[in-house]
């Protein structure tokens, strides 16, 4: 009981110091882009989404062209992921046509389509989404149960988590004569995958306009957090520590220090039932959102998932997304609505 309380110490003086600290002072810009021909029967058109991702990143870097657009994000020695959003099967994983826009971008700029990596903790579905990868060119990677996590790479939080297979730290019951005690598969140690810890240097975050039904919205910080740790399960419970230690966990180095772009897909836009599939709660909202900062590319997610959501009859669910707010307040970016300027960038 006294580590404990020792781990709650430290945490919640972690918590005080981040929560100190100012909030951005300059407004953050989002910049998007429509186009009711990107998506058409959950089918999307090549050429049309490459152009829709090629403006917004030549609008958000201010570079006259590609190359020296994806110049200015990261460096000839940058190790670079692409950390996409798996969970939805054929219909709601990141679209393959947007990676594959950003990844020629890239190529453009003089990276090699093999050193690429992109990742999901889980590529279940990804295949049905279109991603082949002999045919891809760039590493299609999950993360590997156990092994595919850092055993230095850490982070503590006073919530207990049930172990499971797959966990670092999880200790399997095979051959012991007496039964694991109701302990000793528990931790409040998370372990950052070998992926985000050692393996990249910057990363391109292109999560999908999601609801979650544990964290609210499954936007730009969930998908940086929840999916890159183990021990995941006591942060989406809808929790106030959960709510907190998504802000918490993605202010680690290890996540704010890498991550250069934030696209989110919202091509296809579901706002019932998410990460998964869910086709009844969804729509082509045919839109792609682009900025530095995560938390407010969420603020806009969340409020239009907020208004399908009502229409819908469906129950409020800023609640369970309070960590975006609490992100704000650490440091990551504006969530007040006045502070965020959205820039069309049109067709």
């Amino acid at each position: 009981m006294t580590n404990f309380r020792n781990v709650a110490l430290v945490y919640f003086c972690a918590i005080g110091s981040v929560l100190a600290q100012a909030p951005p002072a300059e407004k953050s810009v989002i910049y998007t882009t429509r186009d009711p021909e990107a998506i058409v029967s959950y089918k999307t058109n090549r050429r049309v989404v490459r152009a829709m991702v090629d403006r917004l990143i030549l609008a958000v870097t201010g570079q006259p062209d590609l190359a020296k657009a994806w110049d200015s994000l990261i460096s000839p020695n940058d190790k670079i992921g692409i950390k996409i959003s798996a969970a939805g099967g054929e219909l709601f994983t990141t679209h393959h046509d947007v990676v594959n826009a950003i990844v020629d971008g890239l190529v453009a700029a003089g990276h090699p389509r093999s050193s690429i990596i992109v990742w999901d903790r889980s590529l279940q579905g990804s295949k049905e989404a279109g991603y082949k990868k002999a045919a891809d060119g760039f590493e299609l990677k999950s993360i590997a149960p156990r092994d595919g996590y850092d055993p230095k790479a850490t982070f503590t939080a006073p919530l207990l988590g049930k172990l499971v297979w797959g966990d670092v730290d999880y200790i399997s019951d095979t051959g012991k004569s007496e039964p694991l005690s109701d302990t000793e598969n528990t931790s409040s140690v998370s372990h950052f995958s070998r992926i985000i810890s050692s393996e990249v240097t910057k990363i391109i975050n292109v999560p999908v306009m999601s609801n979650s039904t544990t964290n609210g919205i499954a936007g730009c910080l969930y998908n940086m957090t929840i999916p890159n740790i183990d021990n995941w399960r006591r942060f989406a419970q809808g929790t106030g520590f959960g709510a907190e230690s998504i802000a918490i966990i993605y202010s680690d180095p290890t996540i704010s220090q890498k991550v250069v772009l934030n696209l989110m897909d919202g091509l296809a836009a579901q706002y019932g039932g998410g990460p998964q599939s869910q086709p009844n709660f969804a729509l082509h909202h045919a839109t792609l959102y682009v900025s530095k900062d995560p938390v407010a590319i969420d603020t806009i997610a969340l409020k239009r998932l907020e208004e399908w959501r009502s229409k819908s009859n469906f129950p409020p669910i800023g609640r369970l997304a309070s960590y975006v707010q609490t992100a704000t307040t650490v440091g990551l970016g504006n969530s007040d609505v006045s502070r965020i300027e959205v820039k069309d960038v049109g067709r």
